[in-house]
């Protein structure tokens, strides 16, 4: 399993900001190996964050995203202590969870 997702949570006002960052090889399937054979395609597809039960964020991604990708957002109505959780899935059918307090 993947090693587990950074992800910071801050309230400003009514917005809460979600910053993650998840470690992924993100293989593209174009690069080759040492053997001059291709490096088989191997990155998150979905990522989803939920709030209370409810997804706030979607997002489809393709095999041009970077290794250990990056991502943030911002949705309104969180409270300070509550909890934001954050879920991908890859082309292998990995997934990983995490969650984090909005601080």
């Amino acid at each position: 399993m993947a090693d587990p997702m950074r992800i910071r949570a801050t309230l400003t006002g009514d917005t809460v900001e979600v910053k993650v960052l998840m470690s992924h090889p993100m293989e593209t399937g174009l690069r080759k190996d040492a053997d001059g054979k291709l490096v088989p395609a191997h990155y998150i597809d979905t990522v989803k964050a939920s709030y209370n039960g409810k997804d706030v964020m979607t997002a489809e991604w393709g095999p041009a995203v970077s290794k250990n990708p990056f991502l943030a957002f911002r949705f309104k109505g969180g409270s300070k202590g509550e909890k934001v959780t954050v879920t991908w899935h890859d082309t292998a059918g990995d997934t990983r969870t995490d969650e984090a307090a909005i601080q």
